[in-house]
């Protein structure tokens, strides 16, 4: 039976849901032993998390370099190894920007095939599913070499408690520093609220905001909904919002639990970044605006009233609780 691992990268906020949710994809066809590779994370709050999902081992990953944390090419020879040393099949992650990143290095480092942004994962067969061309084409890939190397779209499985029993030790990687690097200060960027493609909530506007100030309107709600705020490219173009928060085809591809889209038109562009969400709720008052043709649920109304009334809602019962 073939080992299969899981990155963990939760950094400061420790085993994020979207984690949870690969570890649930590798185990469920899994026939092997489930790793999980933890960097940056708690290792014995790690473990305790992880044992109810199914995992089989929880293994710290370090290095004796001071600046390991702060540099991912030594955290990618890191996985390399770690992957060699127990001998794994493959290596799972989350398709995050940091993701990404690491989960490209460490397949550069194997000379591994790599598949990113899936949507889902069969680790007995070595096949992915994949989406192309904006959505409109789902693809199944069959991974011949060994190990591989793939990345999950966050939210994409829904993760499921299967409690087991893990141990839990720590791989120091067998490298030292070749000095050519020194990390002199990691400042991280603050946007405000939750990442997008991790949020299970996402509330955005559209063109039909009309001006940055506006976004607070969709700022305040998100509070209330434990929700990130994304903005369409129409928005983005207009200069009431940063390409950061841009969702669609040029921009990010998200899954959340539930997508609120306010005064977005629905364009096939916007579409194709969250057309995987669970539950649409469209806010326009166009009645003849795309989106509602592919909306779970649809409000006819203006959004500068819609949004108030439903933040005021969610304010009041929170008091309440």
């Amino acid at each position: 039976m073939a080992n299969i691992g899981v990155l963990i990268d939760g950094g400061a906020e420790g085993i994020k849901e979207t984690h949870l949710g690969v570890v649930t994809a590798a185990r469920r066809t899994c026939g092997g032993n489930l790793f999980a590779l933890l960097l940056q994370t708690d290792a014995l709050a790690g473990k305790a998390a992880l044992e109810a999902y199914g995992v089989r081992k929880v293994v710290a990953v370090t290095a004796s370099t001071p600046e390991f944390a702060a540099r991912p090419e030594l955290q990618a020879a890191a996985l390399a190894a770690a992957v060699q040393n127990f001998e794994m099949a493959g290596l799972l992650g989350l398709a995050s920007p940091r993701g990404r990143d690491l989960l490209a290095r460490v397949a550069a480092i194997l000379d591994a095939p790599l598949v990113q942004d899936c949507l889902n994962v069969n680790p007995d067969d070595g096949t992915v599913t994949k989406s192309h061309f904006s959505g409109r084409t789902t693809a199944t890939l069959r991974l011949t070499g060994r190990p591989w190397v793939c990345s999950l779209r966050p939210n994409s499985v829904e993760p499921a408690p299967a409690p087991a029993a893990a141990t839990l030790e720590t791989f120091q990687a067998p490298f030292t520093d070749s000095a050519r690097i020194r990390v002199k200060a990691v400042k991280a960027g603050g946007s405000g609220s939750a990442d997008l493609t991790e949020a299970n909530i996402i509330i955005t506007g559209g063109r039909a905001i009309g001006s940055a100030d506006n976004f607070q309107v969709l700022r305040e709600c998100a509070a209330e909904l434990g929700a990130a705020v994304g903005a369409s490219r129409a928005a983005v173009d207009a200069g009431y919002a940063s390409h950061g928060i841009q969702v669609g085809q040029t921009g990010k591809t998200v899954s959340p639990k539930l997508y609120i889209a306010c005064g977005v038109s629905g364009a096939v562009q916007h579409f194709a970044g969250m057309k995987t969400s669970k539950v649409i709720v469209a806010i326009n008052n166009d009645k003849d605006a795309p989106i509602f043709g592919k909306s779970n649920y649809g409000i006819l109304g203006d959004m500068f009233e819609v949004v108030p009334a439903l933040t005021e809602v969610l304010r009041k019962r929170r008091q309440q609780e």
